[in-house]
């Protein structure tokens, strides 16, 4: 099985969290914040990934470093998790509907960290997490995992259903790309031979 473990403890959050790739979608996630444990449900649920996550941080300053930070904790599982990436197929990718939104995510799990993020959302907040923050924990994600992952809306007019179909569009994506190709289970998917 494919899994990881990742503590990490700064003076802003204390973070721990498990991730098996080969899951069936279960989730007990606690970070402090509402909208975020939704947002990483969901994502467990539409990946196939199993996740059990908990946060502290310094909410009473705002969101910012507990959302960064479990971005940079789920990206280094990824990358823990995946080891040398043999035999992955390696990309993946995904346009999903939420309702009014449509939105495409691309995801190359190439060893390169690149974030393009054109999310457009219209309002500061959802509930009380600022929208900003998606991108911060994708970059945070992003960095970690050691991935090139493009988010963009194709349309969308609520803020909710544009972040929620990029969390589920992202997990889906991510989830093509790390299968396991039966026919060249022993292969690295570069012709670098190293990803």
């Amino acid at each position: 099985m494919r899994t990881a473990k990742i503590d990490r403890k700064t003076a802003e959050t204390q973070i721990s969290l498990e991730l098996n790739l080969d899951g069936t979608g279960k989730s007990n996630i606690d970070t402090g914040c509402g909208f975020l444990n939704h947002m990483l449900t969901l994502f467990a649920r539409h990946g196939r990934f199993d996740i059990s996550l908990t946060c502290k941080g310094d909410t009473d300053v705002d969101y910012h470093h507990t959302v960064e930070d479990i971005g940079i904790c789920l990206g280094q599982a990824f990358d823990t998790a995946l080891g040398d990436k043999r035999g992955i197929i390696r990309y993946g990718n995904m346009i999903l509907p939420m309702d009014e939104a449509l939105i495409l995510t691309a995801v190359d799990l190439s060893g390169r960290s690149y974030l393009c993020c054109e999310l457009d959302i219209p309002t500061e907040k959802v509930g009380d997490f600022d929208t900003e923050l998606a991108e911060e924990f994708w970059l945070g994600f992003v960095r970690n995992a050691k991935c090139t992952l493009h988010i963009k809306k194709i349309s969308g007019t609520n803020s909710h259903h544009i972040i929620e179909g990029a969390f589920k569009s992202a997990a889906r994506s991510l989830k093509q790309a790390i299968c396991v190709d039966k026919d060249f289970a022993e292969e690295i998917p570069s012709t670098k031979g190293v990803l």
